[in-house]
């Protein structure tokens, strides 16, 4: 009995026809998409399957450059956002110290300098050269400088709390800086994380879609030795 495509109609050769039963069931359901009639019984031809064939290989490869594409567009906004995160927090670390902070900052600073220790010791040898040489009579401060000991003795108290205000704003810096370190190693640690389950994923996909390729192949040549069978017993006929 003659049989007819449920797609194009014609008329199909024996060694041609195909039940939808027999077609696998992911280009089954691609053939649906088109024809949601088409049933398990229905028939097709062996060149109209092989048409959905190529069409879901196709699909398979746009899929797998998609998947591609996301991925390597998800490491670039990553990347940008960590990039951003870094700014935003090396903007939140400069902090809007008072005129008082500051001052102490400078006075540290300087303090701790060689050009403190040289005009320190410059001050001190003047000041004993003027009261012990040039005004000797009429020294303000004779030996044993009692006014001098007295000025270094308040500078040191002032010296003191200055340098201890400036250690305490260093703290804070130094806190601030590791929290925002923190922040940074923490959301590098998770996004390396989260690559990494997106490419053991797509590595899994990949597989998949692979096997899935293999097993379409084999389908091609299944049919390809049961057409060629056919056509042979048609010619011992």
């Amino acid at each position: 009995m003659l049989k007819y495509s449920f797609i194009s109609g014609k008329p199909i050769h024996a060694s041609e026809i195909v039940t939808g039963g027999e077609i696998r069931e992911s280009i089954y359901h691609l053939i649906l998409e088109e024809f949601p009639a088409f049933r398990t019984d229905d028939v097709i031809s062996i060149y109209e399957l092989n048409k959905y064939r190529r069409l879901y290989l196709t699909r398979l490869v746009e899929q797998e450059r998609g998947e591609i594409a996301k991925l390597d567009q998800d490491v670039m906004i990553a990347i940008r956002e960590n990039s951003l995160l870094t700014q935003n927090l090396q903007e939140e670390s400069e902090l809007n110290p008072r005129f008082g902070e500051r001052l102490a900052d400078k006075i540290a600073t300087f303090g701790g300098s060689w050009i403190f220790i040289i005009s320190f010791f410059v001050l001190l040898s003047a000041w004993m050269l003027l009261n012990s040489l040039i005004l000797v009579n009429r020294a303000f401060d004779p030996f044993p400088y009692i006014l001098l000991n007295l000025i270094l003795s308040c500078m040191a108290a002032i010296q003191a709390p200055i340098i201890m205000m400036s250690q305490n704003r260093q703290e804070q810096k130094d806190r601030i800086r590791a929290e925002h370190d923190y922040k940074i190693n923490l959301k590098a640690e998770l996004e390396i994380k989260l690559l990494s389950e997106k490419m053991d994923h797509l590595l899994v996909n990949q597989n998949k879609k692979l096997l899935e390729i293999q097993d379409v192949q084999i389908d091609y040549l299944e049919d390809l030795l049961r057409q060629r069978r056919e056509e042979n017993k048609d010619l011992d006929k």
